[in-house]
């Protein structure tokens, strides 16, 4: 257990915090639940409230190029209003619901390279200190998952995962930025296009997917993006041919050149035999076929997350944008 000083303009005798989050992933929309476990210093102190604070790795363009920040998407006030003895032991559990929007950093336990943190505050003496920062680990929601391997198996590759600051028109995009997971085009579409984007933003009600197509130019017109929305419902996951509706939300996309949203109501109405073709959620994973967790693991990002990780929590946070905060 390792426990980290706080507040060192009270000198070395300060108290000291270790945020202890339940192991393994949340969903989205999800609890996240663990520990503030906290050891009293030399003296005694009130504690006025503890805080944690939902922390994300944002890219962000402008004029200048593009740059990368730290931004609170999300606040809980877990505790306070108690006195810390000197010496003392002290643990507040907690359980939170991390925002329908939050970002998936792993595919089958494999990093997608996105960081997001858990940040602890406290507040004693009139002092604020955020002096603990966890790892976030986020696995998709059942829809996001199924979508993603309907994709890998239709033979598109994992590229790269990042957060963009900003919205996309014409969505109920609650949070300050959105992610995209960038995927090499499957062979029967390299021809049409460069790379496909995608983007959940996820809700209580269901999911917006977000498709963006880089297509390529013709020897008479010049290459542009087009953009697909869909939105699915939470219920019914599995009674899908997940294959052949993402295959068609494909079609759609290269094949049309304006921006264009549908619906898709899976509790409504069966697609197909209501099963989906092909290996089960997980299999093709499990089998080495060449799905998007495959490409994760093979090395593609490995190396990459990992000091990107360790620069995230190992750097100073002291720049971050508020952007969570009302």
């Amino acid at each position: 257990m390792v426990f980290k000083r706080l507040l060192g303009s009270l000198g070395v005798g300060g108290p000291t915090v270790d945020t202890v989050l339940e192991p393994g992933a949340v969903m989205p929309g999800g609890q996240l639940g663990g520990q503030v476990q906290l050891k009293g210093g030399d003296a005694d102190f009130t504690v006025e409230h503890i805080t944690l604070e939902l922390v994300a790795r944002v890219e962000a363009e402008h004029d200048g190029g593009e740059s990368e920040g730290a931004v609170v998407f999300e606040r809980f006030t877990v505790g306070g209003g108690f006195r810390l003895a000197a010496g003392e032991l002290h643990s507040v559990p907690f359980s939170v619901t991390v925002p329908w929007e939050t970002p998936v950093t792993e595919l089958h336990g494999q990093a997608l390279g996105v960081v997001l943190g858990v940040r602890t505050e406290l507040a004693i003496a009139g002092a604020k200190d955020k002096g603990d920062l966890d790892q976030l680990a986020v696995r998709p929601l059942p829809v996001q998952e199924a979508v993603l391997e309907a994709l890998g198996r239709l033979g598109f590759g994992f590229k790269s995962a990042d957060l963009e600051l900003g919205r996309i028109s014409g969505t109920g995009q609650q949070l300050p930025f959105y992610q995209e997971i960038e995927l090499t085009p499957a062979p029967q579409y390299a021809h049409q296009v460069n790379e496909i984007e995608v983007t959940f933003l996820a809700s209580p009600g269901g999911v917006d997917i977000i498709l963006e197509a880089d297509k390529r130019g013709g020897l008479f017109s010049d290459g542009h993006d087009a953009v697909s929305r869909f939105t699915v419902g939470h219920q019914g996951v599995e009674q899908v041919d997940w294959n052949a509706e993402v295959d068609g939300w494909i079609r759609q996309l290269v094949e049309h050149h304006h921006h264009r949203t549908h619906s898709s109501h899976h509790d409504d109405h069966d697609h197909g035999h209501g099963h989906r073709s092909g290996p089960g959620i997980g299999t093709a994973v499990a089998a080495g076929a060449a799905g998007l967790a495959v490409g994760v693991v093979g090395g593609m990002v490995a190396a990459e997350v990992i000091d990107e990780v360790g620069d995230f929590f190992e750097g100073d946070d002291e720049e971050d944008q508020e952007g969570g905060e009302d």
